[in-house]
């Protein structure tokens, strides 16, 4: 708009100037009254010119001032549920989160079941704030992204009030440079958001490959660059947030490259490799020295918080695990898998006394009954909830999305528990649930789970009885989430 307005102006000055001229010439010609006349005529033409100069340059100073003022504006707008203020030029911005997640459980299982060991099979049927969410992300100067929450959940079973995340951000794209407390990219599943996930809890397979070096809470130094169909991170990891304060912390990192190696309009296949590894375990006592590495999780459900499956403390050097992933959707279809590599490098062992080594793995899948499909999300490459078509609305007849889900899931813990040296077992157990569901989601901020679980955990005890650890059950829950 500057440029035209000072293009106008030169062509003015250029009009009078030539006129000026040609009056200029015709009045060596006419006679002097005529003359006269012409040259009043040219300088009142003149004069006009110059007030029509005088209301440009005004206007465009009027102009210039608006534009200056819609950039240094704040904003403040709720797109999609989620609070933002934002400044005009997009310099800087803070969305405010919250989450609510609350699980009502049933346990089905035998009556009057012992504490056997410290493994507390009786499991509590109850209620549990699974996720209780406050926080705020934003930009910061355009190229850098910030975000800070706080989790009130998990009562009974995942501790007090937790500092979840809180991180800053370089962009430079395509590149991306992360420090501070978050979950760093370890696979398929832990990168989906625990918002619009298909069921209540990530698969144990997938939950301890991101305990070794990753999981929320975790201080990273994380760098990763996204190209249009594939994306490549890494992570060099501390301690988590929060844990008790140990002679020496954890060392350790992850890594991940994952893409669609093949995409069509209404279908797509994504594979990819991950890996993480614990270099140097917590040194937990002074002196001798405790170097403690474990594998273990719950049974895909946290109202009751115990592990029935666990290696234990196992004295190490060091850990790694080595993860694949698959998946497919078509349209309104998703299938997704991982299988899991895991391997615990002992310290001191004792001749004979081999490295364990354990395997996990699962697949699972959604059909949307209502048509949607699920969001392929290119930051994450990671899949999230279905965008609502028709947002649950009675008077309109509108009932939002409705989803069809089910998993199988492995986790098996056991390394040589039938050896004949004790000191080589590890009877950590073996863990295998399926679990069918349904999902609705009446808006994008709300979401309804039911989910029936049939668990099966087959573990010996130091003895080798199978009669002590080992139990079936089912279990159902129900699931309110409101996030934003």
């Amino acid at each position: 708009m500057t440029t035209t307005k000072t293009a106008l102006r030169v062509a003015l000055i250029a009009g009078v100037s030539f006129l000026t001229m040609a009056g200029a010439a015709s009045a060596q010609t006419a006679s002097p009254a005529d003359a006269e006349a012409r040259i009043a005529a040219l300088e009142a033409q003149l004069s006009a010119l110059s007030s029509q100069i005088a209301d440009l340059k005004a206007a465009t100073a009027a102009s210039l001032k608006d534009v200056r003022a819609t950039q240094s504006a704040t904003t403040v707008s709720i797109a999609g549920g989620k609070p933002t203020i934002a400044s005009g030029d997009g310099a800087f911005s803070a969305t405010f989160h919250g989450v609510m997640q609350l699980d009502v459980a049933q346990y089905y299982q035998d009556k009057g079941l012992p504490a056997v060991i410290g493994n507390a099979r009786d499991l509590n049927s109850g209620t549990n704030f699974r996720r209780g969410r406050l926080g705020v992300d934003g930009k910061a100067f355009k190229v850098f992204d910030y975000g800070i929450l706080l989790d009130f959940g998990g009562a009974g079973t995942d501790g007090a009030t937790v500092l979840q995340e809180l991180y800053l951000q370089y962009n430079y794209a395509p590149f991306k440079v992360k420090v501070g407390a978050f979950a760093p990219n370890v696979g398929l599943e832990d990168a989906a958001s625990t918002n619009g996930a298909l069921f209540p809890e990530r698969p144990s397979a997938a939950e301890a490959a991101r305990g070794l070096a990753g999981a929320d809470r975790r201080i990273s130094l994380q760098a990763q660059t996204v190209g249009e169909r594939w994306i490549l991170s890494g992570a060099v990891t501390g301690a988590k947030a929060g844990d008790a304060q140990t002679f020496d912390e954890q060392l350790g990192y992850v890594l991940r490259f994952a893409g669609t190696p093949l995409k069509g309009e209404d279908w797509l296949i994504h594979a990819g490799v991950n890996a993480s590894g614990v270099i140097t375990p917590a040194q937990t006592t002074a002196l001798t020295g405790a170097y403690g590495v474990t594998l273990q999780d719950r049974p895909e459900l946290r109202v009751d918080g115990q592990q029935l499956v666990s290696t234990g403390s196992v004295d190490a050097t060091g850990a790694q695990h080595y993860g694949l992933e698959l998946a497919a959707q078509k349209k309104n279809l998703l299938i997704q898998g991982e299988y899991f590599d895991y391997k615990i490098e002992r310290r001191n062992a004792a001749a004979g006394v081999s490295d364990p080594k354990f395997t996990g793995w699962y697949i699972e899948g959604g059909l949307v009954l209502t048509g949607e499909t699920r969001k392929y999300n290119t930051g994450t490459f990671a899949f999230d909830a279905p965008t609502i078509a028709k947002p649950f609305d009675l008077k309109k007849g509108q009932w939002g999305a409705w989803e069809l889900a089910a998993r199988y899931s492995v986790l098996d813990l056991n390394h040589h528990e039938n050896a004949v040296l004790a000191a080589d077992r590890v009877r950590g157990g073996e863990q295998t649930i399926s679990t069918v569901g349904v999902n609705w989601f009446p808006n994008s901020v709300t979401k309804f789970s039911l989910d029936y679980l049939d668990v099966s955990i087959d573990r010996k005890d130091p003895a080798g009885g199978l009669v002590g650890l080992s139990q079936d059950y089912q279990a159902v829950n129900f699931r309110s989430q409101f996030a934003f």
